[in-house]
């Protein structure tokens, strides 16, 4: 009888085949190994991996089959999903489960769970992206963090699409999946790859926000809008962006990712400067130097900035809103010339 020749490469792909499908990852994959050890972790913290764990199965679900998800409208271009709900309630469960005396801030349900006066308060944004989500387009994460007396000392950001998780712990660096992870070392902007976001919400100040994009994309290598702010930080802290900055953020959406650029040698804060960042609906990050690159052009487009910088960028403003009107203007001038010509020809019997 001929038996069939086993390949160096058999071993391996029937131990792949043992393996349950709870231990693959979306991709059919085998998890990868998180941090030097899970016992390392700090309980908190491994709790927090516990929880956006949760969140990620349910996202990964529902992004199998993502036309059949329920969307709902918060306000214009502003989206949740029946999945945001679902795994923002799996990680509350979690979280209460393991600390039922901690606060809860959520992006859908706010402080309606959790202990009201607590010193501990997890933040926790479920699908950071939703937008993206919704789409079909791969990016997007589950941001939790946890603040104790208003100092972020816990963070997680899952990438449930590529099973990436990246984690911190106030005073013990930044991991994504088993390795260390440093902020990138550029210190000149020119040679910087910097990832933001645009305004999208009814209200948002597009104008100036243009203006300021205008500034940056001339300073830099090149600009990215991934469309999740959250894993916009996480990039920066393990180096595959050299920065960012976006307007009109909410604490969910940048706690986790704050401690994570800190802790990988990054700076992170307002347009201005300032490191009490997380209420004050601006932030900006990146390694020292660029950072402080970043400070100087964005400081004058901060809600904190002085009055001769806010009446620079008004003038600036207006002048190329002139300017685009003066453009506009020349470009009509030959059309309307034309039209003119066109109506003397089609009556040449006119006196």
């Amino acid at each position: 009888m001929l038996t069939a020749r086993k390949g160096p490469g058999s071993t391996k792909r029937r131990k792949m085949r043992l393996l349950s499908p709870a231990l693959r990852s979306p991709a059919g994959q085998p998890f990868r190994s998180f941090l030097p050890s899970m016992s390392n972790l700090h309980p908190m913290l491994n709790v927090a991996v516990k929880a956006a764990r949760a969140a990620g199965a349910i996202i990964n679900r529902a992004a199998l089959d993502v036309e059949s998800v329920r969307v709902s409208a918060k306000q214009t271009n502003d989206f949740v999903t029946e999945i945001d709900q679902a795994a923002e309630a799996a990680i509350i469960e979690t979280l209460l489960t393991a600390y039922p005396g901690h606060g809860i801030l959520a992006e859908e349900s706010g402080s309606e769970h959790g202990a009201k006066d607590s010193e501990f308060v997890w933040i926790i944004d479920p699908l950071d992206g939703t937008t993206n989500f919704i789409h079909g387009f791969p990016v997007y994460c589950v941001s939790i963090a946890l603040a104790v007396r208003g100092k972020v000392e816990q963070a997680v950001v899952y990438d449930p699409t590529r099973n990436d998780l990246f984690c911190a712990t106030k005073g013990r660096g930044a991991y994504m999946n088993d390795r260390r992870i440093r902020v990138a070392k550029r210190d000149q902007l020119k040679d910087c790859l910097i990832s933001t976001g645009f305004p999208f919400r009814p209200g948002d100040k597009l104008k100036p926000y243009l203006n300021m994009l205008g500034e940056v994309m001339s300073q830099c290598a090149g600009v990215r809008r991934p469309g999740a702010a959250a894993l916009d930080l996480a990039y920066t802290a393990a180096g595959f962006n050299d920065g960012f900055f976006e307007t009109g953020l909410k604490p969910w959406d940048v706690a986790a990712g704050s401690l994570l650029v800190t802790e990988a040698g990054g700076l992170v804060g307002n347009y201005t400067g300032e490191a009490d960042f997380l209420d004050q609906a601006e932030c900006v990050a990146g390694n020292p130097r660029i950072y402080a690159q970043l400070v100087a052009t964005l400081g004058k487009y901060s809600k904190f900035a002085g009055a001769g910088d806010k009446a620079n960028v008004r003038q600036a403003l207006e002048q190329a809103s002139e300017s685009l009107a003066d453009a506009g203007a020349a470009a009509e001038a030959p059309r309307t010339a034309k039209g003119t010509l066109s109506s003397k020809k089609a009556r040449p019997g006119v006196a």
